[in-house]
């Protein structure tokens, strides 16, 4: 086995990390690593339908899909990621009990009774500490895990804080559970590069022939190509999403605004308003200009940029009329 300790603490990077491993690494491996402020989402998910847009927005917390399903999670420096890829028979790859025993094991070494509950989480008194999720390539699987240890959890809490009436669509939905840092049940003080370190060690000396690898220049810079290619870009982290319909009310000193789109592969198909607004101009025109725009800020923006939005919906300014859209 491969024991990979990661520096990066780019999201972009150190999810397409984890696709070259999987599909360019023979050997069983290993990696421990961590993000910045981030939320990474599952793989068949409606990405907005997860995210708090105006909070993400306002914090500069990127956004990144993952390879694999299940919910959506947030990632800072006091969350740490554990990732095993392995190799078997295609029946035996999934098996969310034996990769999580290894953290289970160093906490109960640190006086802590973790359990593994329901179909893929760690709990602490009840709370989760740790949410997986699996991959399965070819022959070859990938788990993966977060490690509440000190995270921000009022970031936390306030990035995945969305209204669910906003959306209709049949994607993954995240389930919210109540959360807990490992910090706070620990007897004695550690770190989380302490912590990472404990947990390494444990596997290094749990397999037999275990030995510490460090990615070349010539894997950093596949890495950095796939992260461009693939892990930065708006069509794989917004456009994949499935398709949904939006729907947002709000109230202005023009009456009420109820904004509903159908979306597909991240572009408006369908715009209509509706609500007890007056105009001057036909709303239909606007209603016309949006279909055919991906459904986000900036082609939105450009999108609306040669209309006087006043002008279709008094006393309803630009500002206003654009947030609805999210």
């Amino acid at each position: 086995m491969l024991c990979i300790i990661r520096e990066e603490t780019d999201p972009y990077f150190n999810l397409a990390a984890e696709e070259y491993v999987l599909k360019n690494f023979n050997r069983d491996c290993f990696m421990l690593w961590r993000n910045e402020p981030s939320i990474i989402v599952g793989k068949h998910q409606n990405t907005l339908a997860e995210i708090n847009t105006e909070y993400v927005k306002q914090n500069n917390i990127r956004v990144v899909r993952r390879l694999s399903g299940g919910g959506a999670v947030f990632h800072d420096l006091g969350n740490l990621n554990f990732t095993f890829t392995a190799s078997g028979e295609h029946h035996q790859l999934v098996d969310f009990r034996k990769f999580t025993l290894p953290v289970l094991e160093v906490l109960k070494s640190l006086g802590i009774e973790a359990k593994f509950e329901g179909r893929n989480d760690l709990t602490i008194d009840g709370r989760k500490f740790s949410g997986n999720a699996e991959h399965v390539y070819k022959n070859r699987v990938l788990h993966h895990g977060t490690l509440l240890f000190s995270a921000m959890m009022n970031d936390l809490s306030s990035a995945l804080q969305v209204d669910p009436a906003k959306f209709e669509d049949k994607a993954v939905k995240s389930v919210r559970s109540r959360v807990t840092n490992i910090s706070e049940h620990l007897k004695s003080p550690l770190t989380v590069i302490e912590f990472r370190d404990l947990i390494l060690k444990h596997v290094m000396d749990s397999n037999t022939g275990a030995e510490l690898y460090s990615f070349s220049e010539s894997d950093k810079t596949a890495i950095s190509r796939l992260a461009d290619e693939k892990y930065k870009t708006w069509e794989w982290n917004f456009g994949y999403s499935p398709k949904y319909n939006f729907r947002k009310q709000i109230k202005t000193n023009g009456g009420k605004l109820e904004i509903n789109l159908e979306v597909e592969n991240g572009v408006i198909r369908k715009a209509r308003f509706f609500g007890d607004f007056f105009n001057k101009l036909d709303p239909a025109e606007i209603e016309e200009a949006l279909s055919g725009v991906v459904h986000s800020e900036r082609p939105l923006t450009e999108a609306l940029a040669i209309f006087n939005i006043e002008e279709y919906f008094l006393k309803v300014t630009r500002e206003e009329f654009i947030a609805a859209l999210f």
